[in-house]
């Protein structure tokens, strides 16, 4: 079993609020976020929806090298990105799509046997099962010669 944490510290209300992101590896450490950063263009932060979409691609990439190495195809590169779509609703906001974009390069493997283990991965993955409230999870692999 494992368990990781991160921690959050706010100050002030609201729009007005920053908040700093830190996480048990000090990977984030006091990191800023706020109204700017999430809904704005402000870049000199970070928000949820990316965080939650960087968690999600490193888990599926993951959980995609390690399903292919017991198919006995060895992953030889990755690429992931998500991209997390946040939208309103009533008096607050929902997450109704993440996009999983996999570019992989994987030896010997056929197209058909790549698609079959990128889906299940994309199903399987622990982050994939954390997020089954989300209305559409959605997968584009492309495998590279």
């Amino acid at each position: 079993m494992t368990e990781k944490s991160a921690s959050i510290h706010w100050e002030s209300q609201g729009k007005k609020g920053r908040g700093q992101i830190s996480t048990e590896t000090d990977a984030l450490k006091a990191y800023p976020y706020g109204f700017g950063s999430r809904f704005e263009d402000d870049r000199k932060g970070t928000n949820p929806e990316e965080l939650l979409g960087a968690a999600h691609a490193a888990c599926f990439t993951m959980a995609f090298s390690f399903a292919c190495d017991k198919a006995g195809f060895a992953t030889e590169e990755m690429d992931t990105q998500a991209s997390v779509r946040l939208v309103p609703q009533g008096e607050g906001f929902l997450i109704d799509r993440i996009m999983l974009t996999l570019k992989a390069k994987v030896p010997g493997i056929d197209e058909a046997r790549f698609q079959q283990i990128a889906r299940a991965s994309k199903r399987d993955c622990p982050l994939s099962k954390a997020l089954a409230s989300v209305p559409a999870i959605e997968l584009t692999a492309t495998l590279l010669k």
